[in-house]
Protein backbone atom coordinates (compact mmCIF):
# COMPACT_ATOMS: atom_id res chain seq x y z
CA UNK A 1 0.00 0.00 0.00
CA UNK A 2 1.48 3.16 -0.70
CA UNK A 3 2.14 5.34 2.53
CA UNK A 4 1.18 9.20 3.19
CA UNK A 5 4.86 9.40 3.60
CA UNK A 6 4.82 9.38 -0.46
CA UNK A 7 2.32 12.41 -0.46
CA UNK A 8 4.65 16.28 -1.31
CA UNK A 9 6.26 17.53 1.69
CA UNK A 10 3.79 20.42 2.11
CA UNK A 11 0.53 18.40 1.84
CA UNK A 12 2.02 15.39 3.66
CA UNK A 13 2.64 17.85 6.97
CA UNK A 14 -0.68 19.55 6.50
CA UNK A 15 -2.05 15.98 6.66
CA UNK A 16 -0.33 14.76 9.15
CA UNK A 17 -2.34 15.72 12.35
CA UNK A 18 -5.24 13.47 10.41
CA UNK A 19 -2.86 10.17 9.82
CA UNK A 20 -1.77 10.46 13.49
CA UNK A 21 -5.18 10.33 14.84
CA UNK A 22 -6.12 7.83 11.89
CA UNK A 23 -3.57 6.04 10.53
CA UNK A 24 -4.50 5.15 7.15
CA UNK A 25 -4.04 1.20 8.75
CA UNK A 26 -7.04 2.10 10.83
CA UNK A 27 -9.07 4.84 8.23
CA UNK A 28 -12.19 3.70 5.95
CA UNK A 29 -13.09 0.36 7.93
CA UNK A 30 -16.78 0.37 6.50
CA UNK A 31 -17.49 -0.46 2.96
CA UNK A 32 -20.64 1.53 3.29
CA UNK A 33 -20.98 4.20 5.45
CA UNK A 34 -24.51 4.91 6.93
CA UNK A 35 -24.52 8.33 8.19
CA UNK A 36 -21.84 10.59 8.05
CA UNK A 37 -19.05 11.64 10.91
CA UNK A 38 -17.68 14.89 12.09
CA UNK A 39 -13.82 15.31 12.29
CA UNK A 40 -12.95 18.04 13.83
CA UNK A 41 -9.26 17.16 13.01
CA UNK A 42 -10.50 17.04 9.08
CA UNK A 43 -12.00 20.31 9.42
CA UNK A 44 -8.92 22.04 11.03
CA UNK A 45 -7.03 20.46 7.77
CA UNK A 46 -9.60 21.37 5.43
CA UNK A 47 -8.87 25.11 6.32
CA UNK A 48 -4.64 24.77 5.96
CA UNK A 49 -4.57 26.90 2.55
CA UNK A 50 -2.39 23.79 0.80
CA UNK A 51 -5.78 21.54 1.23
CA UNK A 52 -8.28 24.61 1.18
CA UNK A 53 -7.35 25.44 -2.24
CA UNK A 54 -7.51 22.31 -3.95
CA UNK A 55 -11.15 20.92 -4.28
CA UNK A 56 -9.84 17.49 -4.86
CA UNK A 57 -7.72 17.14 -1.93
CA UNK A 58 -10.88 18.39 0.20
CA UNK A 59 -13.03 15.73 -1.69
CA UNK A 60 -10.96 12.62 -0.68
CA UNK A 61 -9.89 14.42 2.75
CA UNK A 62 -13.55 14.21 3.65
CA UNK A 63 -13.93 10.62 2.41
CA UNK A 64 -10.96 9.78 4.92
CA UNK A 65 -12.98 10.51 7.88
CA UNK A 66 -16.53 9.38 6.47
CA UNK A 67 -17.98 12.36 6.24
CA UNK A 68 -19.20 11.97 3.04
CA UNK A 69 -21.97 14.78 2.58
CA UNK A 70 -19.08 16.78 2.61
CA UNK A 71 -17.24 14.77 0.13
CA UNK A 72 -20.11 14.57 -2.30
CA UNK A 73 -20.56 18.55 -2.20
CA UNK A 74 -17.42 19.23 -3.05
CA UNK A 75 -16.25 16.13 -5.54
CA UNK A 76 -19.65 17.20 -7.50
CA UNK A 77 -18.32 20.96 -8.02
CA UNK A 78 -15.14 19.77 -9.54
CA UNK A 79 -16.08 19.59 -13.38
CA UNK A 80 -13.36 17.56 -14.93
CA UNK A 81 -12.45 13.53 -14.46
CA UNK A 82 -10.62 13.61 -11.09
CA UNK A 83 -14.42 14.94 -9.49
CA UNK A 84 -16.28 12.18 -11.52
CA UNK A 85 -13.68 9.57 -9.60
CA UNK A 86 -14.19 10.90 -6.19
CA UNK A 87 -17.95 11.13 -6.76
CA UNK A 88 -17.83 7.55 -7.90
CA UNK A 89 -15.86 6.62 -4.75
CA UNK A 90 -18.52 8.62 -2.47
CA UNK A 91 -21.24 7.01 -4.00
CA UNK A 92 -20.04 3.36 -4.07
CA UNK A 93 -19.52 4.22 -0.03
CA UNK A 94 -22.96 5.42 0.97
CA UNK A 95 -23.97 2.46 -0.94
CA UNK A 96 -25.47 3.79 -3.72
CA UNK A 97 -23.94 1.20 -6.04
CA UNK A 98 -25.60 2.08 -9.69
CA UNK A 99 -24.59 5.79 -9.75
CA UNK A 100 -21.28 5.13 -8.86
CA UNK A 101 -20.98 3.10 -11.68
CA UNK A 102 -22.81 6.12 -14.00
CA UNK A 103 -19.76 8.06 -12.17
CA UNK A 104 -17.14 6.00 -12.50
CA UNK A 105 -18.09 6.10 -16.20
CA UNK A 106 -18.03 9.77 -16.65
CA UNK A 107 -14.30 9.55 -15.18
CA UNK A 108 -13.10 6.64 -17.51
CA UNK A 109 -9.41 5.39 -16.85
CA UNK A 110 -8.10 7.92 -14.60
CA UNK A 111 -4.12 7.88 -14.52
CA UNK A 112 -4.95 6.89 -10.66
CA UNK A 113 -6.40 3.75 -11.67
CA UNK A 114 -2.40 2.59 -12.78
CA UNK A 115 -1.33 3.20 -9.47
CA UNK A 116 -3.33 0.53 -7.61
CA UNK A 117 -2.34 -2.95 -8.38
CA UNK A 118 -5.12 -5.68 -9.18
CA UNK A 119 -7.75 -2.75 -9.95
CA UNK A 120 -10.77 -2.76 -11.86
CA UNK A 121 -12.82 -0.12 -10.69
CA UNK A 122 -16.44 -1.55 -11.74
CA UNK A 123 -15.67 -4.92 -10.67
CA UNK A 124 -14.76 -3.24 -7.27
CA UNK A 125 -18.28 -2.03 -6.89
CA UNK A 126 -19.79 -5.10 -7.47
CA UNK A 127 -17.83 -6.83 -5.11
CA UNK A 128 -18.63 -3.97 -2.15
CA UNK A 129 -22.40 -4.21 -3.63
CA UNK A 130 -22.66 -8.03 -3.02
CA UNK A 131 -20.48 -8.08 0.46
CA UNK A 132 -22.89 -5.21 1.55
CA UNK A 133 -25.79 -7.36 0.97
CA UNK A 134 -24.50 -10.35 2.54
CA UNK A 135 -23.70 -7.75 5.86
CA UNK A 136 -20.16 -8.48 5.21
CA UNK A 137 -17.05 -6.11 5.47
CA UNK A 138 -13.95 -8.50 3.92
CA UNK A 139 -10.52 -7.10 4.81
CA UNK A 140 -9.15 -7.37 1.54
CA UNK A 141 -11.89 -4.82 0.10
CA UNK A 142 -11.34 -2.85 2.94
CA UNK A 143 -7.47 -2.74 2.14
CA UNK A 144 -8.21 -1.82 -1.56
CA UNK A 145 -10.40 0.93 -0.57
CA UNK A 146 -7.42 2.27 1.63
CA UNK A 147 -5.40 1.62 -1.46
CA UNK A 148 -7.81 2.76 -3.84
CA UNK A 149 -8.23 6.16 -1.55
CA UNK A 150 -4.33 6.71 -1.62
CA UNK A 151 -3.95 6.48 -5.15
CA UNK A 152 -6.02 8.76 -5.82
CA UNK A 153 -5.29 10.97 -3.10
CA UNK A 154 -1.38 10.95 -3.43
CA UNK A 155 -2.07 11.65 -7.44
CA UNK A 156 -4.07 14.80 -6.82
CA UNK A 157 -1.26 15.73 -4.11
CA UNK A 158 1.40 15.61 -7.11
CA UNK A 159 -0.72 17.44 -9.72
Amino acid sequence: MQEPSKLPAPIAAAMEPLFKAIPLATAMTKLVVTASVRSEVAASIARDPIIAARPPLLAGLWLYVDDLDQSHTISQSIDDTTGSYWHAIMHRREGDFSNSHYWLRQTGNHPAMALIDDYDAHRFIDEVAAAHRKGEAPAQLVSRQRREWMALFQWCAAQ
